[in-house]
């Protein structure tokens, strides 16, 4: 048996969390593959650090991404050990060194992709050594050693899974085989150039995923700082419940619409081979966390959750019977998506398409859309401010009357709803509300709906 574990920025944080982890992923039972992002904070200072172009700020950002990695280094590992790790740790750490030192790196177009995955590079390198300081065989590998295959543009990258399957054959199976634990890099793989390809904030899952699809393995493990899938968010429900068992389709919608658990990408890899996934935290790990896998035993209920993603907005694009034209409507998302601009919904009518966008997406939005053709487009208007609320649910929209229910408890909340979109997954209901009334509409929604019937 074969189990992908995955670990967070806040689970490799610090050495008491790195001696937790060692000790979670020791403790496990069968073959192993060990996923871990950066240690927490480290990827935002990189992401900083490609800011800067004067020596003398190069040389501070290495000094302190050294003294990071080196103070938590120290305070694991014995002399002996610690001559062992440094062999490991310089030889990265040159490579790093010199390409932050290189004037002519920064004009490579994958160079944020290079140093803003340097961190992953070393939280792997000190587990292993730690798991080997504590008996253990560990091998430390990055993407490149492995064979991630990775297609895309810079900082937007998606697995090619064909290619990286091959190549997880012949680079960590052996290791596998041997009773060899690996310690893989999260966040990117390798573009047919070799060059690094990240995957985008939080890509770390989505690699986690990757590798649990090509290694065919037989249970993914993403471990995390928090107990799983929660029925709302804690911060707005203090009384949200931790969701024991999910279905691959409802998290994926709760991963996308809002849900901080998992990368939204994490699902599609593993659903397609149906792999078990489970979300467990690395802090609490006698808590069992939620399984999320093909069938679930379903429940006589109307809502599983309620997430919400806020600070959005409403761009509606008018024209005379533009839903007899569809190539306008093609150009219009054509030139939204030149900027990577995420669209969370889209809604139409016979002279209007309106889309919905985060708040800061907006003005470079306006900007390509003001760039067509002015014959083809009346008028532009937005409306700011507004959050997605999605409402999760087994086989949600075959139960008759639920959107009735939902929008009877959006009224209770004396709330307008801005914008729907149901019938594009049969899971989930999602609609649009001015951010002032979001969070009494999920209030009202989980203490009528979460867990219980249609009253």
């Amino acid at each position: 048996m074969i189990t992908v574990m995955k670990f967070g920025g806040t689970s490799v944080g610090s050495p008491d969390a790195l001696q937790r982890v060692a000790n979670i992923i020791i403790a496990s039972e069968g073959e192993k593959v060990v996923v871990v992002s950066a240690m927490s904070g480290i990827t935002n200072f990189l992401v900083e650090a490609t800011e800067h172009g004067t020596i003398e700020k190069k040389q501070e950002i290495l000094d302190q991404f050294d003294k990071k990695h080196m103070d938590v280094a120290t305070q694991l590992f014995n002399d002996e050990q610690m001559k062992e790790f440094m062999i490991d740790y310089t030889i990265r750490f040159e490579r790093f060194k010199n390409l932050i030192l290189d004037d002519n790196s920064s004009n490579d177009h994958f160079y944020k992709d290079n140093v803003t995955s340097q961190g992953e590079r070393f939280s792997s390198l000190i587990l292993s050594h730690l798991l080997r300081s504590l008996g253990t065989k560990s091998v430390a590998l990055t993407s490149e050693d492995c064979g991630i295959a990775a297609e895309g543009r810079p900082l937007s990258g998606y697995a090619v899974l064909k290619k990286t399957e091959a190549m997880m054959t012949i680079n960590v199976k052996p290791y596998i085989d041997a009773g060899i634990v690996p310690v893989i890099t999260g966040f990117y793989g390798i573009n047919e150039d070799g060059k690094p390809l990240t995957f985008g904030r939080g890509g770390s899952d989505y690699s986690a995923a990757i590798i649990a699809n090509t290694l065919n393995a037989d249970l993914l493990e993403i471990w995390t700082d928090v107990d799983g899938f929660m029925s709302a968010d804690p911060r707005i429900i203090p009384e949200a419940i931790r969701i024991d068992e999910m279905n691959f389709g409802e998290a994926a919608e709760l991963a996308y619409f809002g849900a901080k658990v998992l990368h939204p990408r994490t699902i599609e890899p593993v659903r397609m081979k149906h792999i078990p996934l489970k979300v467990r935290n690395s802090f609490k790990p006698e808590e069992p966390g939620t399984l999320i896998h093909h069938l679930r035993k379903t429940k006589d209920e109307l809502l599983r959750s309620v997430a919400i993603k806020t600070d959005l907005s409403i761009i509606a694009i008018s024209s005379a019977e533009i839903a007899f034209h569809p190539k306008m409507v093609a150009r219009i998302i054509e030139k939204i998506a030149e900027n990577d601009v995420i669209i969370y919904s889209i809604s139409t009518s016979l002279s209007t398409v309106a889309f919905l966008v985060h708040n800061n997406d907006v003005k470079t939005t306006l900007m390509k859309l003001n760039s067509l053709n002015p014959k083809d487009i009346e008028r532009i208007e937005v409306k700011s401010d507004v959050a997605l609320v999605c409402a999760v649910g087994d086989n949600l929209l075959a139960k008759c009357g639920v959107s009735g229910d939902i929008f009877t408890a959006v009224k209770e909340a004396n709330a307008n709803v801005e914008m729907i979109s149901e019938g594009a997954s049969d899971v989930s209901l999602n609609f649009v509300v001015p951010m002032a009334k979001v969070t009494d509409v999920v209030k009202i929604l989980h203490n009528k709906y979460v867990g219980g019937d249609i009253q």
